[in-house]
């Protein structure tokens, strides 16, 4: 099983993004599988999005709700999705969290509109 079977089969994961001054700073985010690499979901204006264009170094790692790390963190690569990659990752996101995927999706369009979250690839080191 590879990093990206593992990682994409877990429920949250810990995305690690870093400041300019090299600080980590890490958040439990949703995954899901997007071919060649991981996707993950959130709202545009976020620190991590500000962070991923100045620098696209990330790490990921098996993480609980709460961001405790239960796996080896794995250097990557994130790069921000366009409107179409953003919806595809919608989709995936909705087919694997199921119901409480779809509400919250739901729930953010409804309060942020659809420019308001965007998606991230993350293609992983190897």
């Amino acid at each position: 099983m590879t990093d990206l079977d593992r990682l994409s089969a877990e429920k949250y994961v810990l995305l690690t993004t870093f400041r300019k001054d090299g600080r980590a700073v890490s958040t439990p985010v949703w995954a899901v599988r997007d071919g060649d690499a991981l996707a993950v979901w959130t709202a545009s204006d976020t620190g991590k999005v500000k962070r991923i264009r100045r620098d696209s170094r990330v790490t990921v790692a098996p993480c609980d709700v709460r961001g405790r790390p239960h796996g080896e963190a794995i250097p990557g690569h994130a790069t921000i999705c366009d409107l179409a990659g953003t919806r595809r990752i919608r989709g995936l996101l909705k087919h694997k969290y199921r119901l409480i995927g779809r509400l919250s999706l739901l729930g953010s369009r409804l309060r942020r509109g659809e420019a308001g979250t965007v998606g991230l690839r993350i293609v992983l080191d190897q």
